[in-house]
């Protein structure tokens, strides 16, 4: 649990997590292209591509990838050299301005999942005391099982609606 809210733990622990998948997409451009830098075109793709990353491996809802006028407008921010590309740095600072709110939801969503289920669960055991059937079996369980089970279920639950 320790390490869970660590990770949680705000924007250093995102910064390390934006910062790998920042490395990872940009070095995959950089060896296509061969060029340092990103154009407006190749920035799109790799925004499609992290945002892809996100949907499949972090929990949470569906999110769309922006808009090109809003890439072109952060990346118009970022472009402290005005070249009109982005650079390995740039880059970094594109997509923490872009992610901020995605990662903010995924954070809220772990949150619920990792603390607040487990802590329902315990509180709520001895509230099944009186359900026929399912009193005695849940009263019999451990309550770190009980606790698990439900925040399973919980993040079962939290993967379907999303």
């Amino acid at each position: 649990m320790g390490q869970v809210l660590n990770k949680l733990r705000g924007k250093e622990w995102r910064h390390k997590q934006v910062q790998a998948i920042c490395d990872r997409v940009f070095d995959r451009f950089k060896m296509q292209t061969g060029r340092a830098n990103l154009t407006f075109e190749e920035l799109y793709i790799a925004v499609l591509l992290v945002y892809n990353d996100i949907n499949k491996r972090l929990p949470g809802p569906h999110f769309d990838p922006p808009s090109k006028d809003l890439v072109q407008s952060i990346m118009t921010d970022c472009d402290m050299n005005l070249d009109g590309e982005i650079d390995r740095e740039e880059f970094v600072k594109f997509f923490e301005q872009l992610t901020a709110e995605t990662l903010n939801v995924v954070s809220q969503g772990l949150i619920i999942s990792m603390i607040v289920a487990p802590t329902v669960a315990i509180a709520t055991k001895r509230a099944t005391e009186g359900v026929p059937g399912v009193g005695k079996v849940v009263q019999k369980l451990p309550t770190s099982v009980y606790a698990s089970l439900v925040t399973l279920a919980v993040m079962w639950v939290n993967s379907d609606s999303s």
